[in-house]
């Protein structure tokens, strides 16, 4: 783990070193780069050969329990991606509010394609979709969604793959009656974002 200074604070970096390319994922709103989802993500890219960053966004490295704006998240995460050199595919990517940030700012990082997991489509109660942001990228995007994710599923189509999970809500989690753990759940995640990364060029 290291410390990357940027104008939001410091946000911190766990990195796992691969071979071929470099796939970064931002956590969500309600929790860190130790999420199970992200976890899962980061076990398949790795047996992709790819090297994996989590970012720890600077508000939750200050111990704050909200998240911060959009603005203030991506400008921190550009900062952290300024710390890297091409060397490989680059593949940006989180969970919810983490992988707005990485649709958002993918163009501009020229990335080659976008993980999303978990994509905060609609938030529940509200009639605003998120979709333009997960259309801004012009790369491929897989997003890997739980059947139950209160916020809704993007549709497949123009450069998007969808991948449901089936019984999985919003944090992959599973309820008894559904007949699936929610080790098989991530299992599924692992070997998913795995497949998907070895056709990344």
């Amino acid at each position: 783990m290291r410390e990357v200074e940027t104008a939001r604070g410091p946000a911190r970096v766990h990195l796992d070193v691969g071979q071929h390319g470099l796939l970064v994922l931002g956590h969500g709103a309600g929790g860190g780069p130790e999420a199970p989802d992200l976890l899962a993500a980061r076990e398949g890219a790795v047996a992709a050969g790819f090297s994996v960053a989590r970012v720890e966004q600077p508000w939750r490295v200050a111990g704050k329990r909200v998240a911060a704006p959009a603005a203030h998240l991506d400008e921190a995460w550009l900062a952290v991606l300024a710390q890297f050199t091409d060397e490989g595919p680059l593949v940006l990517g989180g969970r919810s509010s983490g992988a707005r940030v990485a649709c958002r700012t993918a163009t501009e990082l020229r990335a080659n394609a976008v993980l999303a997991l978990a994509f905060p489509l609609v938030p529940p109660g509200k009639a605003t979709s998120r979709a333009h942001e997960l259309a801004m990228p012009l790369v491929p995007r897989l997003v890997v969604q739980g059947s139950r994710d209160a916020f809704g599923i993007p549709a497949s189509g123009e450069g998007v793959d969808v991948h449901p999970v089936a019984a999985a809500d919003h944090s992959f989690a599973v309820r008894r009656q559904d007949g699936r753990t929610r080790a098989e759940v991530l299992t599924e995640v692992r070997t998913v974002v795995r497949d998907w990364l070895q056709t990344v060029t």
